[in-house]
């Protein structure tokens, strides 16, 4: 006998974030392993508190919990490396979390140079984001990926609207001069 599950609706929500999610939460640590277990803990956060909220409250609900998780990885790093950096002088390089270039390799399929093209400018796009101060980063990414408004991304970053504006004019601007030639 197989489970049910509870609430479908709650269950296709998360099935349509949990991509975006991770990867938001991987530009912004730069960890692949912590990003997963953030999202992770995000989610049962959403389906354990919010779940019997209704359904058009859970998408900013939920990258609130998302963007507390960061915040609260940074927290403990800041903690870590206050308490233990004095035990080494260097940073840890293991954590770097480049990217995994056979992961964003093109395929060599016909039309591959616009692939390569395109794969270049994800690659390129990805690394200008992961620059980004983390604020302005969420703007970006809760704006442009999820398509929230600007009232939705105030409520998930926890601050104004005035504050999500500047964010992402600022985010915005900096992209548009990073990538440059991959800029539309």
């Amino acid at each position: 006998m197989t489970k049910r599950d509870p609430n479908p609706a709650l269950s296709d929500f998360l099935a349509s974030v949990e991509k975006k999610a991770y990867r938001m939460a991987q530009l912004a640590i730069n960890d692949r392993e912590e990003a997963f277990d953030i999202v992770q803990d995000a989610m049962v956060s959403l389906v354990k508190r919010y779940g019997q909220k209704e359904p058009q409250q859970w998408r900013p609900l939920f990258y609130r919990i998302l963007h507390n998780r960061i915040q609260d990885h940074y927290r403990r790093a800041k903690t870590r490396q206050m308490v233990f950096g004095w035990f080494s002088g260097q940073q840890d390089d293991d954590e770097t979390g480049l990217l995994d270039p056979v992961n964003n390799a093109a395929d060599a399929t016909p039309g591959g140079s616009e692939q390569l093209k395109s794969s270049r400018a994800v690659v390129a796009l990805d690394e200008a984001i992961s620059q980004l101060p983390l604020r302005q980063q969420q703007a970006v990414m809760l704006r442009l990926w999820e398509g929230l408004n600007v009232a939705e991304t105030a409520h998930a970053m926890r601050c104004s609207h005035g504050s999500v504006k500047t964010h992402y004019s600022r985010a915005i601007s900096k992209l548009r001069e990073t990538l440059g030639e991959h800029w539309p």
